[in-house]
């Protein structure tokens, strides 16, 4: 991110002193600098309304000012403006021992009276910079959060329209959430897995039926899901009663989010042949 000089110039600064002088020389130096949008205020209390309606890339504050004082000033600025906001405060006092206090109350950088009109410059400068690029920073956050909520609502959207199609397209499917707790079932599955069919996260749902599966396959099965390991085209059979033998080619993978923490886990299968043992 870069900045154009026009940019700079471009900046909202304000000025705020009791003293008129000051007031004038302040004007004077930015506005010779090429800076086109200064203001100026002698009444603090007007300051926190100001920068609310119209927020300034920079505040150049007196410290001390009868009625309310930049302390004060800046106490007010804090209150009214976002934690993750930048409070461009450029303190001016003839107190040394102030600028440590001005600096705690949330001041970024501080000017000594009487003015060194060069060091001013170079201060106003450098914090004009901060204070523009922490705001393109910020708009192109917020661009990206945008572009992440739309991303995801394009994700949801595409997975309730895969999960529509593989009902339709397959004989089973389930889906399981990141605890192993099954939240969607159709077909055969609890019953290939060995779990009881009407009971679907309690506590007996371990419990091994006796449905003609073969175990060694749906062993296998089971393990892969347990492990949450991807599985494409495994065969289970099953013999019915009568003999007639089933058997389904199923798969299975687990799902994560964008920080890759595991959120569930999903499988399908189509019965693939019938016939008689």
């Amino acid at each position: 991110m870069n900045l154009t000089p026009q940019e700079r110039l471009n900046a909202r600064i304000l000025i705020v002193d009791d003293q008129p002088a000051n007031v004038s020389l302040l004007e004077e130096m930015l506005q010779g600098a090429g800076y086109s949008r200064v203001s100026s205020t002698m009444e603090p209390e007007q300051v926190c309304a100001m920068h609310r309606n119209a927020p300034f890339d920079l505040i150049l504050l007196d410290l001390q000012m009868p009625g309310m004082d930049g302390f004060q000033v800046m106490e007010g600025l804090k209150a009214s403006t976002a934690e993750d906001d930048y409070l461009p405060v450029l303190v001016i006092t003839a107190q040394p021992g102030h600028k440590l206090r001005a600096l705690q109350a949330g001041a970024k950088d501080f000017v000594s009276k009487p003015f060194d009109l060069v060091e001013v410059k170079a201060r106003i400068h450098n914090l004009i910079e901060v204070r523009l690029l922490y705001r393109q920073l910020s708009r192109h956050n917020h661009f990206l959060e945008q572009l992440v909520q739309e991303r995801t609502a394009e994700l949801r959207e595409s997975e309730a329209r895969y999960r529509a199609l593989t009902e339709l397209a397959t004989d089973w499917y389930w889906e399981q959430d990141g605890e192993g707790r099954f939240t969607k079932v159709s077909g055969p599955v609890l019953e290939m897995l060995g779990l009881q069919v009407d009971a679907l996260n309690a506590e007996n749902s371990g419990d091994l039926i006796d449905s003609g599966w073969n175990p060694v396959e749906r062993e296998a099965l089971r393990a892969r899901i347990a492990a949450r390991s991807p599985f494409l085209d495994m065969v289970l059979s099953r013999v019915m009663p009568g003999g007639v033998v089933r058997q389904y080619r199923v798969s299975g993978t687990p799902m994560f989010d964008a920080s890759c923490t595991l959120i569930g886990y999903r499988g399908f299968g189509v019965e693939i042949l019938g016939s008689t043992k």
